[in-house]
């Protein structure tokens, strides 16, 4: 696991090596144990090392036998000892006992097609010095970040988008349409970041850039849900478990301890009671609970631990929460309306202080339908059955209510149709909410309607309205919440999160599994919950699903509610201009009077604090002592 970063001028201008420097500073969180840099005429490629895998050989940028090719490398390819040994029957030559080397090699074979070998997570920069060629390449489901701008013939690249706001040439001004999606979706877009002119390389895609043409995104991978009615449920149940162990055992490999955070909900048991089947001592399981019972899963998390004899840590996070936010905010790389990156955070630091590695369960419910709002909407679909008249004149009489009024909402929601009524009960800030919350003229900057793309998906499946659901959170939530918050907050403290049942053999299978099987009989998971019957205890897997969510509503009550009026409030939140104050009050107020506005106000905390820390100021990188050594390589 590491942070990339890189600048290569295809014209071959000079590269400072003082920018990489600062570009590389700015994520050592991500590898504190080593750093490295590679440098010809106009490229320059940088490295932190968090060493995984090769503890003593695995310096980076790691090159072929003739140094033609380099590579910086972030990630895990968990196939990488098959491959080395099918390079060097081919005659390949290795220097190191790392998985990144086997990247060269196979480019050396396959080209840009080097990605369509690799089961694994990753983020990389190959540059073809021959070729005068870079290739940049992120794994299948977006596990891994990778960040990029091309200004002026130089393209610039990193693990995280801070490090490329180090640099002079970038102008720190808000992607409108970006910020718009936030506050719709409580995320920043799938290929967009929330800076103007910072991209991110989407999953399954690689970029490849050479002199005298733009560079040119391509998609090598995704996902098609065909269901395959020609076996019956006894194959489906076996083969996930198959599927499931092996994808455990290949991501418990490594040089370092491995742990796994445990909620004590059906995913993460999961992933333990097969690690701990695998492994030769004792698993360390992590956990984070709460002073609130109706939050709190630690009862559940020890059942299991106890279950399979784990070595077990827990934590009960009060709302002294609020003195790491600005510490989040800083790692969180871009505001992020999910306010479980509290928790994620802790149980990344708990664990960080027995573990470089640890498991975690994210992906189930994308895979074979956990989330209850699959079964609210299989029931909602029975909305169209009712004239459509009718509803229309519902939803008139709703847009009619005052905000404050009862069924207001419910009224406008039954009024819409299929595609936008499942995504109007995903969206957080509706387009007349967001025309009283920003001042107009922010407002029209904005004129989009980012529902559109999520549109896009959910018609993009086979017919079957639950696979399409499961697409587009596959394409969006998970990427772009899910595995971004457990990336940031794990790295934060030099960690690494590993993700078993996102392996991509284990997703295709997942693809295959008929619908009918993943909700049947008002119940999510079935045919998961089927396959981990005998290994878990029943009580766990017939629990009432309960999410990683924050008891924020209490803490605005407390610690928070000073701070939330101090933060939105402020002359500093004020001068920029964004916002109507008037709105934000009344949001405040009517969280006091009782409205469930978490997420809402948890989405304005995190937008103010991101640009407190990276617009109001230049982004000072936060570097840790204890690097090994650091080497600049030269052609």
């Amino acid at each position: 696991m590491c942070g990339i970063a890189g600048i290569v001028s295809l014209d071959k201008r000079p590269v400072d090596p003082g920018d990489l420097q600062r570009m590389c500073d700015a994520i050592v969180h991500r590898g504190p144990d080593d750093e490295g840099y590679y440098f010809e005429p106009g490229v320059g490629l940088g490295m932190r090392r968090l060493s995984i895998i090769g503890l003593d050989t695995g310096h980076q940028p790691i090159h072929n036998e003739d140094g033609s090719i380099q590579v910086v490398f972030n990630g895990e390819i968990y196939n990488y000892k098959e491959l080395r040994h099918e390079l060097q029957q081919r005659g390949h030559s290795f220097y190191t006992e790392t998985d990144t080397e086997t990247i060269v090699h196979l480019y050396e074979e396959y080209g840009a097609g080097v990605v369509d070998k690799l089961r694994g997570m990753f983020a990389f920069a190959l540059w073809d010095g021959r070729r005068r060629q870079l290739l940049l390449a992120r794994d299948r489901l977006g596990i891994k970040p990778l960040y990029y701008a091309y200004i002026d013939g130089r393209l610039i690249f990193a693990s995280e988008l801070k490090a490329i706001l180090q640099l002079n040439e970038i102008d720190v001004a808000l992607n409108w349409k970006s910020a718009q999606r936030l506050f719709t979706f409580l995320t920043t877009p799938v290929f967009e970041s929330v800076v103007e002119g910072v991209h991110k390389l989407g999953p399954g895609q690689i970029l490849i850039a050479a002199a005298n043409q733009e560079p040119r995104v391509e998609q090598y991978w995704d996902v098609r849900f065909v269901p395959d009615y020609g076996h019956d449920e006894a194959f489906f149940v076996e083969r996930l478990r198959e599927l499931l162990l092996e994808a455990v055992r290949l991501e418990m490999v490594s040089d370092v301890p491995v742990g796994a955070f445990l909620s004590g909900g059906l995913d993460s048991s999961s992933v333990v009671a097969m690690m701990s089947g695998l492994a030769s001592e004792p698993v360390k399981t992590y956990t984070i609970g709460f002073e609130d019972s109706g939050y709190d899963e630690t009862p559940y998390a020890r059942q299991v631990a106890a279950q399979f004899g784990t070595v077990h840590t827990e934590q009960i996070l009060a709302t002294d929460a609020l003195d790491v936010i600005e510490d989040i905010a800083w790692y969180l790389d871009e505001p992020l309306g999910d306010s479980s990156a509290i928790p994620t955070y802790m149980v990344s630091k708990l664990a960080a202080r027995d573990v470089k590695v640890s498991l975690s369960a994210d992906g189930g419910d994308e895979l074979f339908a956990g989330y209850d709002k699959y079964l609210v909407e299989s029931r909602e679909r029975n909305y169209r059955f009712i004239p459509s008249p009718l509803r229309s004149g519902l939803g008139h009489i709703g847009r009619a209510l005052p905000d404050s009024a009862r069924g207001k909402s419910f009224l406008e929601h039954i009024a819409l149709d299929g595609v936008n009524r499942y995504l109007d009960a995903s969206t957080f800030f509706k387009l007349e909410d967001q025309k009283r919350l920003f001042r107009s003229e922010v407002f029209e900057l904005m004129s989009g309607d980012p529902s559109r793309s999520e549109a896009e998906h959910l018609r993009k499946q086979n017919g079957n309205w639950l696979s399409s659901l499961q697409y587009l959170d596959l394409k969006s939530y998970l990427p772009l919440d899910i595995l971004t918050k457990v990336d940031r907050m794990s790295m934060a403290h030099s960690l690494e999160a590993r993700v078993p049942l996102l392996d991509h053999k284990l997703v295709e299978f997942a693809a295959t599994i008929p619908p009918e099987l993943k909700l049947k009989e008002g119940a999510t998971k079935y045919i998961f919950k089927k396959a981990m019957r005998g290994i878990l205890p029943d009580s766990i897997i017939d629990r009432p699903k309960h999410g990683f969510a924050v008891p924020l509503g209490k803490w605005f009550k407390g610690r928070f509610d000073d701070f939330l009026h101090d933060l939105l409030l402020s002359d500093t939140s004020k001068r920029r201009g964004i916002f109507n104050t008037g709105q934000v009050e009344h949001l405040i107020r009517l969280q006091r009077a009782g409205r469930p506005l978490d997420s809402q106000l948890w989405t304005l905390i995190s937008f103010e604090l991101w640009c407190r820390t990276f617009m109001d100021k230049k982004p000072a990188p936060r570097r840790r002592q204890g690097a090994a050594h650091s080497a600049v390589l030269a052609r």
